[in-house]
């Protein structure tokens, strides 16, 4: 197994993950809070590390729908993201974005890409209400950060009593970032070197669409879809 490998597979990692957040819970309840938790996973590739962390939390799981913004000659990094109902975030070393035509075409993409995801997700949630509640943001691990910052943006929306953001995996450097969006930031391995999310993983497979829904129903009961 490389040295850089910290989980197993992604089920795993929620494992452990639901372990620490169970712990935080434990401690909000102690002092005297009682607000119910909530996750929210960033589909795809965050439900199967969610749904251990709900199943042990006895709460739902719902989805935020939100896409990383790239330029097509570079698609793996991230300048912004944005959600299905169109909140937007651009990377602060961008100057102006609304006079750069290949962003707003990117823009668009991302968009459409994170409106066809939810609705086909949307039918398989629970439609739970965060107001007053501890919403808990989930993903399989955090590079960037831009589509964790817009999905918290978007839950802050729904007037949650907090807004926690839990993950196997983020680098040193984005702590202190997460730290002031959320909350709280839950993150179990927190290396230097950060490559990409898939190299702390021995298996980190895509996901299909199929298996994304089958987590939502494995959590939330199965459902027809809507329509």
């Amino acid at each position: 197994m490389p040295h850089s490998v910290l989980f197993c597979d992604r089920n795993s990692a929620g494992i452990q993950l639901a372990e620490a957040i169970e712990a935080e819970i434990n401690l909000v309840k102690a002092s005297g809070i009682s607000a119910s938790p909530v996750v929210y996973a960033l589909p795809r590739g965050g439900l199967p590390v969610a749904v251990p962390v709900a199943l042990k939390l006895g709460c739902p799981i719902e989805i935020i729908s939100a896409k990383k913004i790239a330029r097509s000659e570079d698609p793996e990094l991230a300048i912004g993201a944005v959600t299905a109902d169109g909140l937007v975030i651009w990377s602060n070393r961008l100057n102006d974005v609304k006079a750069d035509p290949s962003l707003q075409f990117a823009l668009q993409e991302a968009r459409a890409k994170a409106e066809v995801q939810w609705e086909q997700l949307a039918p398989y949630c629970s439609n739970f209400s965060p107001e007053g509640a501890i919403a808990i943001l989930i993903d399989d691990g955090i590079a960037t950060g831009m589509t964790a910052a817009v999905a918290i943006l978007s839950l802050r929306l729904k007037r949650p009593a907090a807004v926690w953001i839990a993950t196997p995996v983020a680098p040193l450097a984005l702590m202190k970032m997460l730290q002031e969006w959320s909350d709280r930031a839950i993150v179990l391995a927190q290396p230097q070197n950060f490559p990409s999310v898939s190299r702390f993983y021995q298996d980190f497979p895509q996901l299909e669409m199929e298996e994304a829904i089958s987590y939502l129903q494995q959590v939330n009961g199965s459902k027809e879809a809507k329509g």
